[in-house]
């Protein structure tokens, strides 16, 4: 699936006209959604952020959070509104979110262009 298919444009909590800064596959969306209902987060968005730590330097987190912040950018893909911090969104920028099964298990995968390096497990990065 290429970028431009899961990529919207939406409007940032500023109001203003952004493009997604994350491409989340419609499977990814309907992965997130069923785990949204799994966990009773109906209204709730998918929130994506980069913390310090990880093998590589930085790591990712996802989750669900009903709380959006002022300096939040927040996008609706596939049915499911996503949630980037300030912070987090020159990390984030053009990181494509799939979800993958595997012989080793099934989960979200991150694809992102700005990492220098990642890891093995594919939940770090340096960049």
């Amino acid at each position: 699936m290429d970028a431009e298919a899961v990529s919207t444009s939406a409007a940032t909590t500023t109001g203003e006209a952004s493009e997604a800064p994350i491409a989340l596959t419609e499977l990814a969306a309907t992965q997130a959604k069923q785990a949204m209902e799994r966990e009773g987060a109906h209204q709730a968005a998918l929130r994506v952020s980069v913390l310090g730590g990880g093998c590589s330097g930085f790591q990712y987190s996802m989750g669900f959070d009903s709380n959006i912040h002022a300096d939040d950018t927040v996008t609706e893909q596939h049915g499911v509104r996503v949630v980037v911090d300030a912070t987090s969104l020159p990390y984030l920028r053009g990181v494509t979110i799939d979800y993958v099964t595997g012989l080793h298990g099934a989960g979200f995968k991150f694809l992102n262009p700005n990492a220098s390096r990642t890891c093995g497990c594919g939940s770090s990065f340096a960049a």
